[in-house]
């Protein structure tokens, strides 16, 4: 545990109920942490908070009073992950206007009213972590999650130009990191395993939201600006340097992560 944050501090998680929030709030609730489940799903949230000994809240990320009251009403907070994150797949101009709407709310402004409102109490404690959970389709244009990656994108940059502030600063004590995972077996994809359009998810395989966990909580002990994870895709950052080439290559991808996706639906049958 990085020595700026104390294992017996609390941790909110945002979209803590399911998936990799609930992974994430299981090991952290195993460092000591008492864990504030934050999540729309009341009923799966209060669950969780039991099985663990933690607290289960109803947030919308996207209310930036509600972020910042639930900080204020923790005295010892010491790590926010936001996590909450909602998914579109299909060609950029499919997108309706009310999905483009709720994938900025929930993936851009949520990070940063969670941010905001923890670093509130950060600040004159000088001690804290934040960690955004941002996604691989935020280092790299991707195509088919077109507006999703425009979001992540804009949480990455906002993350990192939040640490730096910090540095500036002279904020030691207090770090921000991003976490760039690749496609995970969660239920934001559970309905999606054979949708033709969401072929990006399964470009480097399918990962299970326990090993992304690990690396999640591990970033607290040796904090980062960026994690891309698995490491090796931090190559997509070359795609986004020459999208020409990429292009190029696109045809190969797409049909490589689609043979790769009915390989999964076939052996995980819903």
């Amino acid at each position: 545990m990085s020595p700026s944050v104390s294992s017996r501090s609390s941790a909110v998680v945002t979209g803590g109920a399911k998936g990799l929030g609930a992974e994430i709030a299981r090991r952290l609730a195993a460092r000591g942490h008492h864990v504030v489940i934050a999540d729309l799903d009341d009923g799966a949230a209060a669950t969780l908070a039991d099985e663990l000994g933690g607290r289960a809240v109803r947030l919308d990320v996207a209310d930036a009073e509600a972020c910042l009251a639930l900080a204020e009403d923790l005295p010892d907070l010491g790590v926010w992950v936001n996590n909450a994150g909602v998914l579109a797949v299909g060609p950029a101009w499919s997108t309706e206007h009310e999905r483009r709407r709720l994938l900025v709310d929930v993936n851009l402004h949520g990070t940063m009213n969670g941010t905001t409102a923890a670093l509130r109490r950060f600040l004159p404690a000088g001690t804290g972590h934040v960690l955004n959970v941002v996604s691989t389709a935020g280092i790299t244009p991707a195509p088919h999650e077109t507006v999703y990656g425009a979001t992540k994108h804009a949480a990455l940059a906002y993350s990192i130009g939040t640490a730096l502030d910090l540095r500036i600063t002279g904020h030691r004590g207090v770090h921000v990191s991003a976490l760039c995972p690749d496609g995970m077996w969660t239920p934001m994809l559970h309905d999606l395993a054979r949708d033709p359009d969401a072929w990006p998810s399964w470009q480097g395989g399918m990962m299970q939201p326990g090993d992304v966990a690990d690396v999640a909580v591990r970033l607290l002990d040796r904090p980062r600006m960026v994690r891309v994870h698995p490491r090796w895709r931090g190559v997509l950052r070359v795609g986004a340097a020459f999208p020409g080439a990429a292009a190029h290559l696109l045809p190969a991808i797409v049909a490589d992560a689609r043979r790769r996706q009915r390989a999964f639906a076939d052996r995980h049958p819903r």
